[in-house]
């Protein structure tokens, strides 16, 4: 559904260690850097329509908001647990586990993290078996 989405955080250096290292362990790549901005994925055009691309921009720290959140789509259940340890380790906070979520369908396995600054983010497999 999502073309492309944006947030803000209050610290570039220490979004980027987070965000290098999640869409690291999801297979999104980084495609650039600056004081005020990271890039990762690729944008779509009229040959790739199904690609995406998620910046980070700096600004105001968000305001706490529990039903926000970005979800992206992992490659395998693995998948999802490496982006929650690198998350983790990366500075990020812990906001639900990898495991098998069965009340949104009986293979939706998925990880929650919040970033430093609080944006809640979280991986999903769709996958019945890797």
């Amino acid at each position: 559904m999502l073309d492309h989405a944006s947030i803000t955080v209050s610290d570039i250096p220490r979004a980027e260690r987070f965000y290098d290292a999640v869409m690291a362990a999801l297979g999104y790549p980084k495609v650039g850097a600056r004081g005020d901005w990271l890039g990762y994925g690729l944008r779509c055009d009229s040959e790739h329509p199904g690609r995406s691309y998620f910046t980070v921009w700096l600004g105001v720290a968000p305001d706490p908001a529990h039903g926000r959140h970005l979800c992206f789509k992992a490659p395998s259940r693995s998948a999802v647990d490496a982006f929650w340890r690198a998350g983790l380790s990366a500075g990020g906070s812990g906001d639900g586990g990898p495991g098998l979520r069965p009340h949104y369908h009986p293979h939706y396995y998925a990880a929650f993290l919040a970033d430093p600054d609080g944006n809640r983010l979280e991986a999903v497999c769709h996958r019945a078996l890797e």
